[in-house]
């Protein structure tokens, strides 16, 4: 894990900055002034959950201490609180069920934001035949989502036996003469990564370089190819492994590069969801209003803590929307996704995009976004600064995805924890705000 520290010059500046916005690396946390008064609060809370509260199926022990402060005796939340995973193998009231076995507290799906959460605001793909991809109950994620017929990989190797050759004991024994409705793809769902990469990576490339009939002969030429729509760009996660394992980014990069060598030409994405894209966080701002709301709160939330432990996704995303916040309330737009590296193709989120989502989910209230950094999972507080970190700053070190680039302002968190309790802990500081346990809140 040497290769995070390296990723960012910037953040060499946090091993000389003062203890107001970080940790020593003994561990232990600042000296925390005496908060003045209680009164109804101005912020809400994003949590990443693995490497965070969890790794894999282990509860981390600060997890369950820091989630006691923030409920009342009824166990209602005192602030609004989202988690916004880029995990999307399961529906939102799975999710809230196990974090509400971890957390000792009562989680509704309303507080849970997948990395596949945004899908239901592009309905324009949602009467459209779609493939979908990745594991779990994805059809009934799909269709929860609003996607009315979509179709799995292994009904695509079903109908078309053939097309799946690469493990031979799966290879169909006779030739099968099928008489199957010709099928037409028109938009590639990319939820996670699936158990069969092999299987996944072929039937996909099938469906792109035949215009979605994958019964067809392959032609490269035909570009561009049918919209992708892709979540989760997590190169790796943090499990019980004393080390990152693969993510769907490795899936990801796996097709990119199968797409570019097979037609010399890049791999397109009609959009990006999950950390760190910029749609994702206004869709948590969205349910953090929605929350502050059912809590009959009369005042706006204005600040936003994003607390993860990945510097490419939690910070780098936390620090993208507070670039957005700052831009929109400048009335500058929002240009913060930029080149991917020399050659490559800029990826921007445009005004009729934001127009749109703003739209969709009505217009932030949020002005700021602050990013705390845990060091509980991907991030390791004790890799070392290369002596010239102008020189580590390359394509082999950046953990991110292909279109986007590293930015050292993006991916130098607000502040260095920990963990999740101490992050609580700060942030009330920061905040001046004196929990009252007793004081119902909803």
């Amino acid at each position: 894990m040497k290769g995070l520290w390296p990723l960012c010059r910037g953040l060499r500046l946090l091993r000389t900055r003062g203890s107001i916005r970080r940790l020593h690396q003994s561990g232990m946390c600042m000296a925390a002034e005496e908060p003045q008064s209680s009164f109804q609060p101005s912020f809400g809370l994003l949590f990443d959950i693995d490497g965070v509260l969890v790794r894999g199926k282990t509860p981390i022990p600060a997890a369950k201490k820091a989630f006691q402060k923030l409920v009342n005796s009824q166990g209602q939340f005192l602030v609004p609180v989202v988690f916004v995973t880029n995990a999307g193998n399961c529906l939102r009231q799975t999710k809230a069920d196990q974090l509400s076995d971890i957390l000792g507290v009562p989680i509704s799906q309303d507080q849970v934001m997948m990395s596949h959460s945004p899908l239901r605001i592009f309905r324009q793909y949602h009467d459209k035949c779609v493939l979908v991809s990745g594991q779990g109950p994805i059809l009934d994620i799909a269709k929860y989502l609003g996607f009315s017929n979509p179709i799995t990989i292994d009904s695509v190797r079903e109908s078309y036996p053939f097309l799946d050759m690469v493990d031979h004991n799966r290879r169909p024994k006779i030739l099968i003469l099928l008489v199957i409705k010709c099928l037409l793809l028109l938009a590639v769902i990319l939820f996670g990564e699936p158990i069969r990469w092999e299987t996944n990576l072929q039937i996909i490339m099938d469906v792109l370089l035949t215009d979605g009939h994958p019964a067809n002969p392959h032609h490269p030429a035909n570009y561009p190819h049918i919209p992708i729509l892709a979540c989760n760009m997590d190169l790796m996660w943090m499990a019980e492994a004393r080390s990152p394992r693969f993510g769907h980014g490795i899936f990801m990069v796996c097709l990119e590069n199968i797409y570019k060598k097979i037609t010399g030409k890049e791999l397109k994405y009609e959009a990006l969801m999950g950390k760190p894209s910029e749609v994702t966080y206004h869709y948590a701002e969205y349910l953090i209003r929605t929350k502050a709301a059912e809590m009959q709160w009369k005042n706006p939330v204005q600040t936003l803590y994003a607390i993860g432990d990945n510097l490419m996704t939690d910070i780098y995303g936390g620090n993208l929307y507070n670039r957005y916040l700052e831009n929109r309330n400048s009335r500058k737009g929002s240009t913060a996704l930029v080149q991917a590296g020399s050659g490559a193709r800029v990826t921007t989120v445009s005004q009729e995009e934001e127009a749109a989502w703003e739209s969709e989910l009505s217009y932030p209230s949020a002005t700021q976004c602050k990013s705390v950094l845990v060091c509980t999972g991907i991030y390791n507080p004790h890799a070392e600064v290369p002596a010239d970190p102008s020189q580590s700053v390359t394509e082999t070190v950046f953990h991110g995805h292909r279109d986007f680039r590293i930015d050292p302002a993006l991916i130098e968190p607000g502040h260095i924890v920990p963990d999740v309790n101490a992050a609580v802990d700060l942030i009330f500081q920061l905040e001046t705000f004196v929990p009252n346990s007793d004081k119902r809140t909803l």
